[in-house]
């Protein structure tokens, strides 16, 4: 880990006491870096993020990693000449690049983790290993993922979740202390502008000498999400929150906006559209002679940002020839990125700095569980039950006169808003 021992005059250093440190598990997904990984990779993400929306069973899943695997391989290795996805490094330096703005303010108190939902040595449990290890007692999870749904941050707590139970040891007290959690940043003005102007700025320097406003189309890519996934935020909204914010930065210089889902082929599965490829189409019959791909979902370049882009502008091109087609990265390890993701969580930090923290221990579950059994009504309208027996026994067969309204009101709201 990166140590810079510069701190900010009106945050003094008190590294000596654990209590005062804050550990930060930056989360991504992960990418592949050897071949022989696909099929592992494959399962781990057939049961955290398919088995979330497909209607296929589990068993099933181990034969179809090693089936995509095969395709993963033959066109990361043979169509596109031995690709290695750069995610990991990058994320490496986004994880340098956070946790370098953040000491120049907190020190030594605040070191910045990195742990992949997908990739060994550095998967979350790995990684609170290591936390724990190094004797911090609080925790700030920091998925470093756009939008909040089951398929980016859902998975990264459901797996620090699984993590931190396994760190149980008997009737002894949790490690864990106290914990602050960053959602997603969709709606954070300073990402906005930054993807906004990271646009102008490419249609400026390189196509506007050429292209005509009004027929330059600029395609702004979300990841693409499923219309259902079992009653679980699918992050369509604040994706599509997202999208409308930068299209009204952009729109009253360049008429040709449009949202471009990138999906997954998944059979029997309704995905968002239009896809990137409908949404880019739509934009040059409405006489688009340029057009700019920008990925707004994705803040670290991967597989679907290269090589899914470049197949799409890749068939587009064979159709179109004369239009000019621009890729455009993700805003990466760019230093207004990672010094706006350090701001928004400074906040975060400074509370569990200042938070003494809550002891938790499971000795105490089976006693609060018995606790909750039965009824717990003693402020329900200023009228305890000491002394009724219950068993078998519903609460209509009460004659309490001073509760007909009461019971009047419920039924005649329960004839309503159904």
């Amino acid at each position: 880990m990166v140590a810079i021992s510069r701190t900010h005059p009106s945050t003094p250093d008190h590294s000596d006491s654990p209590d005062d440190r804050v550990a930060i598990l930056l989360m991504g997904y992960g990418e592949v870096e050897s071949y022989e990984d696909f099929a592992n990779y494959n399962e781990q993400a057939l049961n955290l993020l398919t088995a979330k929306f497909a209607p296929v069973p589990t068993w099933i899943y181990p034969p179809i990693a090693k089936l995509l695997a095969l395709f993963d391989r033959h066109e990361w290795d043979h169509q596109h000449d031995h690709f290695i996805s750069p995610h990991n490094a990058i994320f490496e330096r986004q994880r340098e690049g956070i946790e370098n703005h953040l000491q120049a303010k907190w020190g030594n108190r605040v070191t910045v983790f990195k742990a992949f939902n997908f990739c060994a040595p550095f998967l979350p449990h790995q990684v609170l290993e290591e936390v724990q290890s190094q004797g911090f007692t609080k925790l700030l999870i920091y998925p470093l993922l756009v939008v909040d749904s089951i398929f980016t941050s859902g998975i990264a707590v459901e797996q620090v979740n699984k993590a931190l139970a396994q760190t149980f040891k008997g009737g002894e007290d949790h490690w864990l202390q106290g914990t602050r959690y960053m959602p997603s940043f969709y709606n954070q003005p300073d990402y906005i502008d930054l993807l906004a102007r990271q646009v102008e700025d490419k249609i400026r320097d390189h196509l506007a000498v050429a292209h005509l406003p009004s027929q330059t189309g600029i395609v702004l890519m979300n990841h693409g999400c499923p219309h259902k996934a079992k009653g679980f935020t699918s992050g369509i909204t604040e994706s599509q929150l997202l999208y409308d914010a930068v299209r009204e930065r952009l729109i009253y210089n360049y008429p040709l906006v449009t949202i471009g889902w990138l999906n997954h082929d998944t059979p029997m599965i309704e995905w968002t559209q239009p896809n990137v490829t409908l949404a880019a189409q739509n934009l040059i019959d409405l006489g688009a002679t340029a057009l700019v791909f920008m990925p707004i979902g994705f803040v670290t370049e991967n597989h679907e940002t290269l090589l899914d882009v470049e197949h799409i502008i890749g068939h587009l091109r064979r159709k179109r020839p004369d239009v000019t087609y621009v890729q455009m990265p993700c805003v990466n390890d760019t230093d207004d990125f990672l010094a706006m993701a350090a701001g928004w969580v400074d906040g975060l930090i400074s509370d569990l700095i200042g938070d003494q923290g809550m002891v938790v221990s499971q000795r105490h579950r089976e006693s609060l569980a018995a606790s909750f059994i039965g009824h717990s009504h003693d402020s329900h309208d200023g009228h305890h039950h000491d002394g009724h027996h219950h068993d078998g026994h519903h609460h209509g067969e009460h004659s309490h006169n001073h509760h007909a309204p009461h019971h009047e009101s419920q039924q005649h709201h329960a004839h309503h808003g159904h």
